[in-house]
């Protein structure tokens, strides 16, 4: 698999305009905030470079259930899920023509941990998304100190002080950029190993990015993988074992799931190079009508302010460092309620649930055992600590199939 380069990023991600799976640039000048919006422009503006052919699936990675309530299945997918017409990706460069006048990137690199967006351009504007360290946005312009912009789904205004912009965010965000993959089905199966009959690790939602292996992906890599993540004898043995995988290598990805690595079949993924995008956070109130509780209000506010910190496993500290199931443990310990340091453990002891409420805990599993555990928040999202490279991040609560949702309070 051939890297992006990324001094085309650079241009790319100021220039280009996806359409479909194929990326075209437009040469006019966008003349308005609402052209910028309406044209999927701002941070989506990258180029993928990639020639369209099509599929004949021996075996379909897609589920045909979608949603909160699609399941995976423990075996490869029968014939009858197999998807008629899927665009394949492949490595061939095209050349494309570049306006670098079409938009203005900035990126918030100069903050710890996070950089508010606000409804309006004052300190006292009220918080409508966060754009943690490195995330990047379409400055639409400056004025007294106040940047407006737009991230990802987020638009408002943020301190320019703190966002790095034009040639120079170009150049760093070569730096700070990720190769990552856009998931392009509703419901993709993701593999424990780079085989259509290898046991499956999850499940993850259309639209969701997960970071790229970087570098060619061989088959010693993936008994390093084997090694490290205890994948069993037999997984391997229903995977075709390894002289199988080394003729699937061309067909898989490796991604990083959290602080897992696992495997997705590139025909249904968007490869780009991108930065990480605000997302939007809304203030949880104590309501009645919603049945949420002051306490349940009060966890997820205080959750937030960790939000951007260290990833460290094993560690439970929410400013120095902490693991998945350490912030969900600390987070509760401040409101008098004691988790186990570990998301098995806590799926264990907390009340299943089908309808989530802020501070319910939403579990992930890896195919075989609870191996996740994220915090909800309201709105369709979680808090949680991820990995080393994110960190505590906001996350769709969707982007992987829970196992379980647990209520530890009411």
């Amino acid at each position: 698999m051939k890297k992006f380069g990324k001094k085309l990023f650079a241009l790319a991600l100021v220039s280009g305009l996806i359409v479909g799976s194929v990326c075209s640039v437009q040469a006019a000048m966008v003349g308005s905030e609402e052209q910028v919006e309406g044209a999927n422009v701002l941070l989506e503006q990258y180029c993928s470079n990639v020639a369209n052919g099509t599929v004949d699936a021996k075996t379909s990675e897609v589920l045909v259930a979608s949603g909160p309530n699609a399941t995976a299945v423990p075996t490869a997918a029968p014939a009858s899920e197999q998807t008629a017409d899927t665009a394949k990706k492949t490595d061939k460069d095209t050349h494309v023509e570049l306006n670098l006048n079409y938009s203005r990137l900035g990126v918030a690199n100069k903050v710890d941990t996070y950089l508010n967006v606000r409804k309006k351009p004052s300190e006292s504007g009220k918080v409508v998304g966060k754009m943690t360290k490195n995330a990047g946005c379409h400055v639409y312009h400056i004025k007294k100190g106040w940047a407006k912009i737009v991230s990802g789904k987020v638009k408002g205004y943020v301190k320019a002080s703190y966002l790095t912009t034009d040639e120079k965010a170009e150049k760093l965000a070569t730096k700070v950029g990720r190769e990552c993959v856009e998931i392009q089905t509703d419901s993709l199966r993701v593999r424990a190993l780079p085989s259509t009959s290898a046991p499956i690790y999850s499940v993850v939602s259309e639209g969701e990015e997960f970071t790229m292996k970087e570098g060619e992906l061989t088959l010693d890599y993936v008994k390093k993988i084997v090694k490290k993540q205890k994948i069993s004898k037999d997984a391997i043995k229903r995977a075709g074992g390894y002289e199988a995988m080394q003729e699937q290598l061309k067909d898989f990805i490796c991604i990083y799931v959290d602080d897992d690595y696992a495997f997705v079949a590139k025909d249904f993924v968007n490869e780009q190079y991108t930065l990480k995008r605000a997302t939007k956070v809304s203030t949880v109130k104590a309501s009645s009508s919603s049945g949420v509780s002051s306490s349940q209000a009060s966890i997820v506010e205080y959750a937030k302010q960790f939000l951007g910190n260290r990833y460290v496993w094993g560690g439970a500290s929410l400013t120095n460092g902490t693991d998945c199931s350490g912030f969900t443990m600390s987070l509760y310990a401040k409101y008098g309620h004691s988790l186990p340091h570990n998301a098995a453990a806590q799926a264990g002891c907390t009340r299943k649930v089908s309808s989530p409420k802020p501070g319910d805990l939403f579990f992930y599993s890896n195919g075989s055992r609870i191996n996740h555990v994220a915090m909800y928040i309201g709105g369709g999202m979680v808090i949680h600590a991820s990995n080393p490279r994110d960190g505590i991040k906001i996350s769709n609560a969707y982007y992987r199939h829970p196992a379980k949702i647990g209520r530890v309070m009411n």
